[in-house]
């Protein structure tokens, strides 16, 4: 089942800004030609990219958005976006060496009434356990992952994160 389509991952990244512009705009159009009953949207990510973020913000049909920050500036981004009036998801966020965790933003995110979704799982080839700007060359297991929850033989990072999630899912 497809729940929404995505259209473009972070416009503007790498140093191209408003030159993402026009590709983000063909990928509206092409997305709207299909015509799918599915709502269309790209998230916002960075405050800065202002005209790419207004352009992303008129044509989503639901408001999507990448925030790796603790609860108190997540729920700044939250209240800035709810004044458009739509569903709002949080389509990347837990970042644990930044204080992005499932125990401060999950609880915050239910009771905005925000939806989310986590995109790392299992520890593998994105390697989304390391943190962006922290490698370790031989490749060993940080002490604090960045993203992931589980590992490759299907253990959990943390138990306790794994019951929270379950809790307010309404998984048993």
């Amino acid at each position: 089942m497809i729940v929404l389509w995505d259209l473009y991952n972070e416009p503007g990244n790498s140093g191209y800004g408003n030159k993402s512009m026009a590709l983000l705009k063909k990928t509206f159009e092409w997305g709207r030609e299909v015509n799918p009953s599915q709502p269309l949207t790209a998230g916002v990510w960075r405050l800065k990219l202002k005209d790419l973020n207004e352009y992303q913000l008129e044509n989503s049909d639901v408001i999507s958005y990448h925030n790796y920050e603790d609860d108190n500036l997540h729920k700044e981004w939250i209240d800035s976006l709810k004044i458009y009036g739509r569903p709002l998801i949080c389509t990347e966020y837990m970042a644990r060496t930044r204080n992005s965790r499932f125990e401060n933003i999950l609880p915050m995110l239910e009771k905005e009434n925000v939806s989310a979704i986590n995109w790392g799982l299992v520890a593998g080839k994105t390697n989304t356990i390391y943190a962006w700007d922290t490698p370790i060359p031989d490749g060993s297991e940080p002490e604090l992952w960045f993203h992931d929850i589980f590992r490759k033989d299907g253990t959990s990072y943390s138990k306790d994160e794994i019951e929270l999630i379950k809790r307010l899912t309404g998984i048993k």
